[in-house]
């Protein structure tokens, strides 16, 4: 057994290692530095007030929320419309990459339909609040959320954290036998029994693999793609290969540290890696057709009931703590905003999307989510 200092060594040269590619010092905060007309208050209109100023309008708000499986969203629907009744919410799941892409499209065509985007696409919020496209807004509770995953002027903020890493099926494998570290998924036992969603499709993909080969070079490509790993698009429909029993492991996808006692899947982090996490964000847009909608969306989304009954992982709000008693996110070996500044040099991205697709080849099959046009309303 690994005695104690060795093991803290250990760690810390991993934690150097896949924290290379970071290439600027990583912000403490979402907070944009781009100066903002900033939100005069906080909101101070209760939810059933901010519920008949929104039935006024219409009662209506369209949300352009980043997913890769149809209508992953459902449930908040459900939850948003019994819980004001006479609202309709349109929660539209697409990748992340798209939505961004569609919203900027309809804003040059001088017709917005969205009035919410929450993305994984952390740069654009800060590119929109630069070109004036954020609507400032605080919403209720915005002092329980705590400082650094909120923009200081209202312009976006956090309505949780997402992080990527292992998942298993619990008929195949035990949380003592499923692989967890990089290096693990070499293991020649695991030949034909993994899952991937493609990097080159998805950026919170890319940065897990960027980092990976950081530190393990290229080679760990080759290794790899020698294990006949089914690649897919999409990090849900990955681990629903795995839930499903068709293979026994992935470290591309997202999970709930509180699964149900007859889940077929399990969550589980790393022994040593560092696992990516990142603060999903949502804004409500400038042009927004659906203002008070949307300030009743956003409300509700970081209220405190909201906010605990869909923390799968971890809460933004100093009352909520993490799912299945797992600890605070700073006790673990993870930055979340780190990815913001990988966000942002789009032209590395770039590259190396190229990069991983001649390794692995192009990313096969249709958009996961069936999402398609510049228009989603019809």
């Amino acid at each position: 057994m690994e005695g104690n200092n060795a093991l803290v060594q250990r760690r810390t040269l991993v934690k150097l290692a896949l924290a290379a590619p970071v290439i600027a010092a990583a912000g403490r905060s979402l907070a944009a530095d781009t100066p903002l007309v900033p939100a005069s208050d906080v909101e101070t209109r209760s939810l059933d007030e901010l519920h008949k100023a929104a039935l006024a309008e219409g009662g209506k708000v369209i949300v352009y929320s980043g997913g890769d499986i149809p209508n992953a969203y459902a449930g908040i629907e459900k939850a948003f419309a019994e819980r004001f009744p006479g609202m309709s919410a349109r929660v539209f799941t697409d990748l992340s990459k798209y939505h961004d892409a569609r919203i900027d499209l309809q804003l040059q065509k001088g017709r917005l339909e969205a009035d919410v985007a929450i993305l994984q696409t952390l740069h654009d919020f800060d590119r929109w609040k630069e070109e004036g496209q954020l609507l400032a807004y605080k919403p209720l509770d915005w002092d329980a959320v705590l400082p650094e995953y909120k923009d200081p002027d209202g312009a976006f903020l956090s309505i949780g954290i997402i992080a990527f890493s292992n998942s298993y099926n619990t008929a195949k494998l035990t949380e003592d036998t499923a692989p967890r570290d990089a290096v693990d998924y070499l293991d020649p036992k695991w030949k034909g029994q993994l899952v991937l969603t493609y990097p080159h499709d998805d950026d919170a993909v890319l940065y897990q693999f960027d980092r990976i080969v950081q530190a393990h070079g290229w080679d760990y490509m080759d290794r790899l793609l020698t294990q006949d790993v089914q690649w897919v698009r999409g990090t849900v429909p990955s681990r629903l290969v795995v839930a499903e029993g068709k293979k026994a492991a992935t470290f591309t996808a997202s999970g709930t540290f509180a699964p149900a006692p007859n889940a077929t899947s399990h969550f589980i982090l790393p022994r040593e890696d560092i696992f990516h996490s990142w603060p999903q964000t949502g804004a409500i847009l400038k042009e927004a057709p659906h203002k008070e909608g949307a300030r009743l969306f956003m409300s509700w989304m970081n209220s405190k009931e909201a906010t605990v009954a869909r923390t799968g992982q971890w809460s933004v709000r100093r009352d909520v703590p993490g799912a299945g008693k797992i600890g605070p996110i700073e006790n673990f070996n993870t930055d979340p905003f780190r990815f913001r500044t990988f966000m942002k040099d789009r032209a590395r991205i770039e590259r190396l999307r190229i990069e991983f697709e001649h390794v692995i080849g192009p990313a096969a099959g249709p958009n996961p989510t069936n999402t398609k046009g510049v228009y989603l309303l019809g």
